[in-house]
């Protein structure tokens, strides 16, 4: 208490404003009308957290499941093949955030079962090597990766993918590439007939619709390679994978492309970014709106404070001084809802694996059904760095909402103030 007794006479004043309200029924109305800001401003920063933290969730998962097929890291040799992948796999591993590495090669051809031709991405691998740079292996429902023996010409594909030719284990499936081949009846595309000994279900449907795995020996066969085409590889961190892209551009020799995972799904990312702005933009308006509602607060104060205002002109308090005193019990007003809305927003992004089955229970209903979404509990990835932003974007919000109520009360004329008092 001696502290706030020891605050500037503006502090104690704000302070006053902010909690008043007990002797007088107008007092009491405006003391409610601030309660009403606080709630606003914390209702707008705690939805704001939560909407970006189950975006953030949203994107974390597809994210994981992309690169449960995907490599962090992909290394191509301009010329096609990559014949010395041995010793740029050991240029790539001088790098300590590498974390695994294997050879492949990818093609694109038509998948033909009775009739029914679908695209599809076939990747040569090595199965014993691929769980070092993916978690393919990880994801195959039916069969295994190891099933994929050279010579065989065995194939492991998405579930949706094997759902739209109508096939099983032990099916075959025949192959056409791109590539044309001469025959007596003309330029025909190359074939070769396969067997189905797995399926997988990465969860991501792009993939599970659309990729196919053959052993990497079958595939430079197919594709008339006397080498892979590049390298696969797997970072620590898969975030940093842009800055480990660009450091392995610099020290690997041999003039090879490089990419990350990231640039692979340009489009996705920028789309996902573009609608987490604008998601921050409309919900900031929840925000900005508690932000009015608290200067007409400020103003219904100012206008029955005149009285109060005309006396501390009188005892000397300088248009500054008065101007101050606004803006404290604003800004206060301001910090409290941030504060209840940080702490609120934090506590449901945290435990929405509990409060959402506890609603879904409560009103019978299914928010996310899995065989839609492929998803049956809603993500949430709280980020710190998110709610700081949301935190100073309502601090500042509510510090301007303070600047013309404030400047009002400073412009107020003692005499004309007590005129009718």
């Amino acid at each position: 208490m001696s502290i706030i007794h020891n605050l500037p006479y503006e502090w104690l004043v704000g302070l006053r404003y902010t909690r008043a309200g007990k002797r007088s029924g107008r007092n009491s109305f405006i003391s409610f009308i601030s309660l009403i800001s606080v709630s606003g401003i914390a209702l707008g920063v705690a939805a704001l957290i939560v909407v970006l933290s189950v975006m953030n969730g949203f994107q974390k998962e597809v994210t994981d499941r992309m690169l449960s097929v995907l490599a962090h890291i992909e290394v191509f040799d301009p010329r096609g093949t990559m014949p010395n992948w041995q010793a740029a796999m050991q240029d790539a591993f001088k790098n300590p955030a590498v974390t695994g590495a294997a050879p492949f090669v990818e093609t694109q051809g038509m998948l033909l079962r009775d009739g029914v031709m679908r695209p599809a991405v076939i990747r040569g691998i090595l199965p014993l090597e691929e769980h070092k740079v993916s978690d393919a292996a990880g994801q195959v429902r039916q069969g295994s990766l190891a099933a994929l023996v050279p010579g065989q010409f065995n194939i492991v594909m998405g579930y949706a993918l094997a759902r739209s030719l109508g096939i099983g284990i032990g099916d075959k499936v025949t192959m056409l590439l791109a590539q044309a081949q001469t025959t007596p009846a003309g330029m025909l595309p190359r074939t070769r007939t396969f067997t189905l000994v797995g399926i997988f279900e990465a969860g991501h449907y792009e993939y599970d619709a659309s990729f196919a795995f053959v052993h990497l020996e079958d595939a430079q066969k197919m594709e008339r390679l006397d080498a892979p085409s590049g390298l696969r590889l797997r970072i620590a961190d898969m975030h940093a994978a842009p800055a480990v892209a660009l450091e392995l551009k610099a020290s690997m020799l041999g003039g090879l492309r490089i990419r990350d995972w990231s640039e692979q799904n340009a489009t996705w990312f920028s789309a996902v970014q573009t609608e987490k702005k604008m998601m921050f933009v409309v919900l900031t308006l929840i925000i900005a709106v508690a932000a009015f509602n608290l200067i007409a607060t400020l103003v219904m104060t100012v206008t029955e404070k005149q009285a109060d205002i005309a006396i501390l002109r009188t005892l000397g308090s300088s248009p500054r001084s008065i101007m101050k005193i606004f803006m404290i019990q604003g800004a206060l007003v301001g910090l409290m809802g941030t504060l209840a809305g940080v702490g609120l927003g934090v506590l449901v992004a945290l435990n929405i694996d509990v409060i959402v089955p506890f609603i879904e229970r409560l009103l019978g209903v299914q928010f996310l059904p899995k065989d839609i979404y492929l998803i049956s509990a809603l993500p949430s990835d709280l980020r710190w760095p998110d709610v700081a932003k949301i935190g100073g974007v309502a601090v500042v919000l509510s510090f301007v909402a303070t600047l013309y109520p404030s400047y009002t009360a400073s412009r107020v004329k003692p005499a004309e103030a007590l005129r009718y008092e």
